[in-house]
C-alpha cells in the first residue's frame, strides 16, 4: 500500500472533511480513501462492463417513447 502526503490544507478544509467523516461513521483517512477511490476514472473496460450490466437489467422492460408523450404536452 502506498502512503500520500499532502500539505499545506487549509484549516477549513480539514475540518470540513472531519464533519463530513462524522456524518458517515468514518474515520477521516477511510472518508480521504473513499473521496480519492470515487475520483479516479472508469476505464473503458469497467464502463463497458457496466453498460452491459445496465443492459440486461433492463433488457426485460418496456418503455414508452418519450417523444410520443413530449408531442401530447405540447398540444394541451
Amino acid at each position: 500500500m502506498v502512503e500520500i502526503l499532502v500539505r499545506d490544507i487549509e484549516p477549513a478544509t480539514v475540518e470540513g472533511l472531519k464533519a463530513r467523516a462524522r456524518l458517515h461513521g468514518r474515520s477521516l483517512q477511510k472518508e480521504l480513501k473513499l473521496i480519492l477511490e470515487a475520483s479516479v476514472p472508469v476505464t473503458m473496460t469497467e464502463a463497458g462492463k457496466l453498460a452491459r450490466t445496465w443492459q440486461q437489467r433492463l433488457a426485460r422492460r418496456k418503455f414508452s417513447d418519450s417523444a410520443v408523450q413530449l408531442r401530447e404536452d405540447r398540444r394541451r
